[in-house]
């Protein structure tokens, strides 16, 4: 069987998908430096492995645009920890100690993570968007694809693309909420940190809007 050597391409695609949100043709075709027929071959080979979908979006003129975006099954694509393992662990702990028992470990967790994100990050001196790309750093490593970008009006916010503990979180969704207390104490009481997207209530993503409260 011959190598697939359009796989990497595809790759791509799925990338921008994935960290971009829906996207139509011609947009990904300019961001990805190709003919939007070339990214069309794509998108329909991603298609017809159920990857990616689409749907009509009218226009003020002219036909509808189709507006691309993954499927379920594409999450498949990108890093999960371990997902059945985590769960079956968590379920384990939830019947052998009860839910107090569970909150006890989560809480040991997220004890242990501002350990090791302290050490990692600047010192509450340094400019607040030095420490919220050091935290986007580590969260990259641990399998997030996070990224920062400042805002019109001077706030950051702080994407995590991918969530590396999805099965993990939908099953205790403690684990979020701690996750968004950990980045209020990393961050200091001098900074707010709301999250306003969030993917276990049907977000493509979870996001972090991030000001200094002066």
């Amino acid at each position: 069987m011959k190598p697939d050597t359009h796989a990497p391409a595809r790759d791509k695609v799925l990338f921008h998908l994935k960290t971009r949100g829906s996207q139509t043709a011609a947009q990904l075709a300019h961001r990805l430096g190709v003919t939007s027929m070339a990214i069309r071959q794509h998108l329909q080979k991603l298609a017809d492995e159920e990857l990616v979908t689409y749907e009509e979006v009218r226009q003020t003129v002219g036909r509808p645009a189709r507006h691309w975006r993954l499927t379920a099954a594409a999450a498949g694509r990108f890093p999960d920890t371990h997902a059945d393992l985590t769960v079956d662990i968590l379920a384990s702990v939830s019947r052998t100690f009860g839910e107090d028992g569970l909150a006890r470990v989560i809480t040991d967790r997220t004890r242990e993570q501002e350990r090791i994100y302290r050490a990692r990050l600047p010192g509450r001196g340094a400019p607040l968007h030095e420490r919220v790309n050091a935290l986007a750093a580590v969260r990259r490593e641990e399998g997030y694809m996070a990224e920062v970008s400042r805002r019109k009006d001077g706030s950051l916010l702080l994407v995590e693309n991918h969530c590396p503990i999805c099965a993990a979180a939908r099953f205790c969704q403690g684990l979020c909420a701690d996750e968004l207390g950990l980045f209020r104490r990393l961050l200091g009481r001098g900074v707010r940190v709301e999250r306003s997207e969030h993917l276990l209530a049907g977000a493509r993503r979870c996001a972090y809007e991030i000001c200094s409260r002066a």
